[in-house]
């Protein structure tokens, strides 16, 4: 009887602890978050955003139901993402969830807001059909809205979510200006730059010439890709906006290939003098790399002329970042024809490299012959960790402290419209994360390129892919192993106390 009773009293202390829990979880929502770069935990950046609004934020939610679960779990955590974006915000952020594919109504309504369905893959009894899905979003402060159209799993969901409602309480957004004059792209050659930073920034134009002042609203200037000669007296107020505090962003080309005659050669103008006052020099050497991308080499084979993807050293893809917020969370840049940096400067000047060519890496001295059909070997790349990529901070012109973010490679965001183009997503991204390190305070940056990673096992080091493989192979092994030692204890421990006398 004594027996009996301590059993149902034990059942009964269970039973009530799992309505308690179930009770508590209804008020509070709680979770840890094991991932490398808290994908699942709010940043302090969207914490500022939310507790500075000043009108509530309604975001609707436009997601299909029983979708493929690598697609259909992206609706759970973004409604554990906006559960907790509710409760930072003191309840100033609503959601709501609608489901499309409900009805015709639902679906219209989808659509209205601007939210356009995907087709997508599922497979149904052996066999794989195609299925009408949403997942899209819209963040609405008053009478204005900002559409997210699709939420990729595995994206930055963060991001796009904190910059919709930072858009919408924006009130007045900081200037940076892309300079012209010299040859260099215009904003609609940098489309994809221009769509993101427009987010948050006034994007403007800014032609510099002799008689050019530079608005005091102005906080970053961007340079790229300039093709002509830059006078001193323009040089000149490039020091004096950094004297009053102002920052740089700087992407030139050192060197120039030309495919039509299969020509690399060194490029001027003007600002490497200007550099190297300041203790920087971008050397007019081409950088080849064992990681690079490829040309197309067409060949005549009788009546037919084929195509061909061959590697070509001259194009690196950078995939080594320093920890810095320009390069955080970046996996690989492309890049057109780069050139090594080095500083000599003064030592009360802060230069950080920030990006690298790979360890198989080389430079190769100016005017030079592409051969396109060059069988390359190991030890045409005896360097490595060639710098493309820099920051400059302190007192560089005059006693104000201001920045310079500098590439040897003025083509790698250029893109879109102009040229006809898709970049890359890191390319983009390396570009804008530039301009929000040197012009924003609120600190989004690190969102941009928050989200799953992507490490494929093919690139892990040996050692690496070793360790998984044994450990995939025997954890389950060594689990269950414990799990039935653990078993012949309990039945042990149980045997022997059956055996007292004075078991009950």
């Amino acid at each position: 009887m004594i027996k009996t009773a301590k059993i149902s009293t034990t059942i009964l202390i269970v039973v009530l602890i799992i309505v308690v829990i179930n009770i508590l979880s209804d008020s509070y929502n709680f979770r840890i978050d094991l991932t490398e770069d808290k994908e699942y935990t709010l940043s302090k950046a969207t914490g500022n955003i939310l507790k500075e609004l000043e009108k509530p934020v309604t975001i609707t939610a436009y997601f299909s139901e029983d979708l493929p679960p690598n697609i259909g779990n992206i609706s759970g955590n973004l409604r554990d993402m906006l559960i907790e974006y509710n409760n930072r915000s003191d309840g100033m952020v609503v959601y709501k969830f609608v489901n499309p594919n409900e009805n015709e109504e639902s679906e219209k309504e989808a659509v209205s807001a601007g939210i356009q369905p995907l087709m997508i893959n599922v497979r149904e009894k052996d066999q794989i059909k195609q299925q009408k899905a949403y997942l899209g979003a819209v963040v609405s402060m008053g009478e204005e809205k900002e559409i997210i159209p699709f939420l990729q799993p595995g994206t930055a969901m963060e991001y796009a979510l904190s910059t919709a409602i930072k858009k919408l309480s924006v009130t007045n957004k900081p200037a940076v200006a892309f300079i012209q004059g010299h040859g260099e792209p215009a904003l609609n050659e940098i489309q994809q730059v221009y769509s993101e930073l427009s987010i948050l920034y006034d994007v403007q134009a800014l032609t510099l010439t002799d008689t050019t002042v530079i608005p005091d609203n102005i906080k970053t200037l961007a340079l790229l890709r300039p093709q002509d000669s830059i006078p001193e007296s323009q040089l000149a107020k490039f020091d004096a906006f950094l004297a009053r505090g102002g920052n740089l962003l700087l992407a030139l080309n050192r060197v120039e290939g030309n495919f039509q005659n299969a020509t690399g050669m060194a490029k001027y103008n003007g600002l490497e003098n200007w550099l190297l006052r300041k203790g920087i020099t971008i050397s007019d050497n081409f950088i080849i790399d064992a990681n690079c991308g490829a040309v197309t080499l067409q060949q005549q084979q009788g009546n037919f002329t084929m195509q061909s993807q061959v590697s070509f050293p001259y194009l690196p893809v950078i995939s080594k970042f320093s920890e810095n917020p320009v390069t955080k969370g970046l996996e690989s840049v492309t890049m057109q024809f780069a050139s090594p940096i080095t500083y000599s400067g003064d030592t009360t000047i802060k230069f950080t490299p920030i990006a690298f060519s790979s360890d198989k890496s080389g430079s190769l001295k100016t005017p030079l012959y592409f051969d396109i059909q060059k069988q390359w070997q190991l030890s045409d790349f005896p360097m490595s960790n060639l710098v493309v990529g820099a920051v400059l901070e302190g007192r560089i012109s005059g006693n104000a402290s201001s920045r310079i973010v500098i590439f040897s490679d003025g083509d790698f965001a250029v893109g879109g419209n102009q040229r006809g183009m898709q970049l890359p997503p890191d390319n983009v991204n390396l570009m804008v994360n530039s301009i929000d390190w040197l012009s924003d305070a609120t600190g989004l940056i690190e969102l941009r390129t928050k989200g799953v990673t992507s490490r494929p096992i093919k690139e892990m080091e040996d050692s690496t892919k070793t360790f998984v493989k044994w450990l995939n192979f025997l954890l389950p092994i060594i689990l269950i192993v414990l799990y039935g030692l653990f078993r012949i204890q309990m039945n042990h421990s149980k045997r022997v106390k059956r055996m007292e006398v004075s078991y009950e």
